[in-house]
């Protein structure tokens, strides 16, 4: 008899802690109020903003108006990640910037596992649109600026400057094309035909990424690039955006896409440094700025310091 009652609470415990393991996994499954500002399972807009130019790192502690690719990721990756998130929302406001770096970011916006909706709101051109142009919906205002499609290459050449002043600068280099650029001196032909054909390779790229991510025909985008710009309502018309609207209607598209048929939440993801960070690319770019001016001594304008190229 007392083994039977042991068999008997022994099953019975065995039982209860069967219970329990599937009321965790059922918790789990369907998400706690931990997630994201205490929101419940898939009801939830995630709204991340792109405000400034978009490049790898700030250049002073008072520059925060800088895109850089790891807080966009990083915010895409935490939305992503929490199950009470159904959709994303870039609220672009930007000029472009960095070629690499606003690749980064479309790459980021194509391979999100969620719907993201892009919303314009004064200016999402260049480098930005490139940015924009894999989501699954864009949302323009009316009146915004979008489009921007080119490449440039900004140098500047200071020689007759240099002359009527009296500054006779020069550069010891080893490599015929080291101080390509430099202020001191203009480009040579062969030198422009180089830098022209670097640029019309990354234009071609930029046009090619935006038929493909907007389904759209390579000659045409080709057509409505060469670097103009246009309104939201012009880009609409042009099938660069989808529609025209203010950022509600661009949030209630992403919650409809996410799969929400009432009322939903919206949280905003900022992208916050941490002291580290901050200190990170302060030293980096103090570095760089102490580099630049040691080597002064010997070429102060290179062209790794007056060159301006990006997607803008």
């Amino acid at each position: 008899m007392e083994k039977d009652t042991k068999l008997v609470l022994g099953i019975a415990g065995g039982g209860f802690l069967v219970l329990i393991i599937l009321f965790v996994t059922i918790l789990s499954l369907l998400g706690n109020s931990d997630g994201l500002n205490g929101t419940s399972f898939g009801n939830t807009v995630a709204v991340i903003p792109l405000q400034g130019e978009i490049a790898y790192g700030q250049s002073s502690f008072l520059e925060s108006s800088v895109i850089t690719p790891q807080t966009v990721t990083d915010s895409i990756k935490e939305a992503e990640e929490d199950s009470s998130v159904s959709a994303i929302v870039l609220d672009v406001n930007s000029p472009g910037g960095s070629p690499v770096a606003s690749e980064e970011i479309m790459n980021a916006v194509k391979n999100s596992s969620k719907p993201v909706v892009v919303w314009i709101s004064d200016i999402g051109a260049s480098g930005a649109y490139l940015v924009a142009s894999p989501a699954d919906k864009i949302v323009a205002s009316p009146s915004s600026i979008v489009g921007s499609i080119g490449v440039i290459l900004s140098l500047t050449d200071l020689s007759g400057l240099y002359q009527k002043i009296g500054v006779n600068q020069y550069a010891i280099k080893a490599g015929e094309y080291k101080d390509m650029g430099a202020s001191y001196r203009n480009l040579t032909p062969e030198e422009t035909v180089m830098l022209q054909g670097m640029v019309d390779q990354d234009y071609e790229y930029f046009i090619k990424q935006v038929a493909e991510n907007r389904n759209l025909d390579v000659e045409y985008v080709r057509s409505i690039a060469e670097g103009k710009i246009y309104t939201g309502t012009q880009a609409k018309d042009l099938k660069l955006v989808d529609e025209t609207g203010d950022r509600e209607k661009a949030i209630e598209m992403a919650a409809r896409l996410g799969g929400i048929s009432g009322d939903y939440n919206v949280i905003t993801l900022t992208p916050t440094e941490s002291l580290a960070d901050i200190l990170k690319g302060y030293s980096t770019n103090f570095a760089y700025a102490l580099g630049k001016g040691i080597g002064s001594l010997i070429n102060q304008d290179s062209v790794q310091s007056s060159v301006d190229y990006s997607l803008r």
